[in-house]
Formats: structure tokens, sequence, C-alpha cells
């Protein structure tokens, strides 16, 4: 479908979904595929999205390359996201996201507590975000379900260690710890939040607290792509702040533009 048949659902807004996942899931499954991809995204009028490993695969370079071939493919759709297990030797795991960075291009660290259970608030879990510091790549990291290491207050220490490290907090901690998420948000500028999962009275929560430029929106699984446009589309709030969540935060933080 041509995207331009999209309009009721963009209301002549750019969307860009900042949570995808490409490829087959071990733990789950589940799979997407690259065509499945495209029609969801011209179905819904998605513009950009933020393709992302499953958390648990059979090959993460293999993963990692199919991404990189829907870049290469559609560059102006799709943006790439790294996620590996980081309980693979440190080397191994440095020396994949700079092929991810430099050779492939990728935009992000995704990193999945539920599954990779990384301790934040340990030394041991600098190797990862001096990693990100260095490639200038934000780490998207799922919070909610996976708790301790998914509870989105345990991201403030390294936040404020890193300064210039950015962190997105995928799902905004879930509606269970959706507070959680604003209250780091609020005490560290480096923090953004993503909002998929949430329910609408939540997002007007977060919102009374943290500006639209620093949120972003995110389907998670294609079955909920219109459900988490829906939240935003019909919330009540300045087109501003749709446009801002929609597209111009992810656009700045993840490709650069400062328009």
């Amino acid at each position: 479908m041509d995207r331009g048949g999209s309009n009721e659902m963009r209301q002549g807004l750019h969307i860009y979904d900042t949570h995808t996942h490409l490829g087959a899931a071990r733990h789950s499954g589940r799979q997407f595929s690259l065509e499945q991809m495209l029609a969801s995204m011209d179905r819904y009028g998605v513009d950009r999205s933020m393709l992302i490993p499953f958390p648990v695969v059979e090959d993460y370079r293999q993963t990692h390359d199919a991404i990189a071939a829907a870049m290469r493919a559609f560059p102006d759709r799709f943006a790439g996201a790294a996620c590996l297990n980081p309980f693979v030797p440190e080397q191994e795991y440095l020396d994949e996201i700079r092929r991810c960075s430099e050779d492939l291009g990728f935009r992000a660290i995704k990193l999945q507590p539920q599954y990779q259970a990384l301790n934040p608030l340990s030394a041991r879990s600098d190797f990862l975000w001096k990693a990100a510091v260095r490639h200038k790549m934000p780490v998207i990291v799922h919070t909610g379900a996976g708790a301790p290491f998914a509870l989105p207050s345990l991201y403030i220490m390294p936040a404020r260690r890193f300064p210039d490290l950015t962190i997105v907090l995928g799902h905004s901690g879930g509606g269970l710890y959706a507070l959680e998420a604003i209250v780091a948000a609020c005490v560290c500028p480096n923090i953004y939040l993503e909002l998929s999962s949430l329910m609408p009275h939540h997002i007007r929560e977060v919102l009374s607290h943290v500006p639209a430029s620093r949120l972003m929106a995110g389907s998670d699984v294609p079955e909920s792509l219109e459900t988490e446009l829906n939240k935003i589309f019909t919330l009540e709030i300045d087109d501003a702040d749709r446009r801002e969540i929609l597209w111009n935060t992810p656009r700045r933080v993840f490709d650069g533009f400062t328009a």
C-alpha cells in the first residue's frame, strides 16, 4: 500500500516507529520478515522504523546483517540497533558493536534485561555504556517486565556516571513502573522515554512531567502498531507535542537531525 493512502491515520504527520523487531526469536518462536514489516508500515503510514533483533536469536551476526541489508535497500525507511548477549566474551561484544556502528551504520544498542540480566549498577556493565558513548549510539533498554534489572530507576546511575550517554527507557517501565520512568527522566536529562505498552492515562501522566521533546512512540510487536499510534493520535495534546513524539524526538536522538 502506498504511504499516501494512510493520511487518515497520519493526520499529515511523519511517523517514526522506534521499537520494532525483525527476524526470528528463539525464545518465543515469533518471526517477522522485511516484507511484512514494509506492508505493516505502509498500512499505518509509518515513514521510518528502528529495526532491532529479538533478544534471543540463532545467530546475532546474521540478524545484524539482515537488518543492515534492509537499511541499504530502504535507507529512508529503516535505522538499525545492535542487540546481543552482553555475557559473550567482552572483546567479542565490543567488536560486534564496532562492526555494527562503523561498518553497518547502526544507530543504537538494545539491552533486554529479561533475557540479558546485566546489572546496570555494577562496574561490570561499564563496558557497554563506554562502547555506546564511544560510538555515539543511544542505548534502548527494555524496562518493566524483567525486574529487578528492568526497573527504570536502575538506569539513573549509569546516566549520571556517563553524562554523554543517551538512554531510552523502552516501554517507560510499563504501567507498573511508569512513575519510576518519570522520575528517572526528570532527574537525568540524558534519559528519554519510549511509550509503547502504556495506557493513555499513563502517557498523560508522563507528559505532565516530561516534555514531548524527550518522548517517542514505538510498537514493539506488529499487532500493536495500530493501537500504539491511535494512543498518540487520540490524546488531547498540542499538535506540536504530537509531532515531537512521533517524529522529531527520534530523528534527533537516533538520526542526528537538529531541526
